[in-house]
């Protein structure tokens, strides 16, 4: 499996950047999770838009999702110029519901809610986990039935990364705060050392942080992580690919 660090900024974009997304490539398929600002820029550099064969939305922040309005436009396009002739299958919470309801268009979308069963593409499988969000927000486990990556999205401190199950060979995690800038009642959002311990508590094999202020260096990031993980510990950029 690849994936592929599309946008990975919050709550908006740094220079020539973007806000969350990625693109898992494996098994001849080529699936999109998250859909921020700016990520379609960047996924247009590495493959024609309307080729993709899935899309996953953790949740329906717009950090997380503004980008997926335009994809609806590049489907119709495709679809007008007989490049595409069947709907997208997108997988998202279906909370909250006004937002669900907007990700239909026309014929061009295959919408169904993220839930408790898991979605088997080839032989990726995905699972879902609730997160600590402030909406219903859920980290996907993909197995390729030998590695699996676990994509952490938004998550609180509160969340239970146990029951996602241990030793992900890949585990991306939000770093939005230095420990030392945590608010008193954080909601929804981790430092990189609370990341880092839930990679530790996880025995994941190898962190890559994310969700970073657009403003702030990451290196300090990437130091207070790797003071408290004990494997490769990367913080994103646009372009990144890891091979798992």
């Amino acid at each position: 499996m690849r994936w592929t660090v599309l946008g990975c900024y919050s709550p908006y974009p740094a220079p020539g950047g973007a806000t969350l997304g990625y693109l898992l490539e494996a098994d001849q398929k080529r699936i999109l999770i998250d859909c921020g600002s700016g990520v379609l820029a960047q996924l247009a550099k590495m493959m024609p838009i309307h080729e993709l064969d899935a899309v996953f939305l953790s949740h329906l922040h717009h950090d997380h999702i503004s980008d997926f309005f335009v994809l609806q436009y590049a489907l119709l396009v495709a679809s007008n110029q007989q490049k595409r002739k069947r709907p997208l299958p997108v997988w998202a919470p279906a909370e909250p519901a006004h937002w669900y309801a907007k990700l239909s268009y026309q014929n061009l979308i295959d919408k169904r809610p993220i839930g408790t069963e898991s979605v088997s593409i080839g032989k990726l499988t995905f699972s879902f986990h609730r997160t600590d969000h402030a909406i219903p927000c859920y980290a996907i486990r993909i197995s390729d039935g030998e590695k699996t990556i676990l994509y952490g999205a938004d998550a609180g401190p509160k969340t239970d990364w146990l029951a996602m199950g241990r030793k992900p060979d890949l585990f991306v995690c939000e770093a939005t705060y230095l420990h030392q800038e945590l608010p008193a009642h954080p909601i929804g959002h981790l430092s990189a050392k609370q990341a880092a311990e839930a990679g530790v508590a996880l025995q994941a094999k190898r962190l890559l942080l994310t969700h970073l202020y657009p403003e702030r260096d990451p290196e300090p990031l990437g130091e207070e992580a790797q003071a408290v993980f004990p494997g490769p510990c990367q913080v994103s950029r646009i372009g990144m690919q890891i091979d798992v």
